[in-house]
């Protein structure tokens, strides 16, 4: 069997589970009907964008997608969500 690669937040996820930290929901039904309605409305994409982008960028980005297997438009779409939530932020280079 092949061993498969375990980064740090999923060990301390594995970890955490081992000790016995995590409990059951009280209704567990509702809270996962909750948790996909919520997964739903995150990822409905009703809204359409046109964009202008410099050729290299776009070869970038399609470069990049190809690489994690998605279509580039669902990688443009997952760096603004990320963006507009706060998981991706600004990092400032020095020159």
């Amino acid at each position: 069997m092949k061993k498969k690669y375990i980064d740090a937040e999923e060990r301390a996820l594995a970890d955490s589970f081992e000790r016995g930290e995590w409990k059951t929901a009280k209704n567990v039904s509702r809270e996962k009907r909750t948790l996909r309605d919520s997964a739903r409305r995150t990822l409905q994409k009703d809204a359409r964008i046109n964009i202008r982008l410099s050729s290299k960028d776009l070869h970038d980005v399609q470069t990049i997608a190809a690489r994690e297997g998605i279509p580039y438009q669902t990688l443009l779409s997952s760096i603004i969500h990320k963006y507009t939530s706060g998981l991706l932020t600004e990092r400032k280079i020095e020159m």
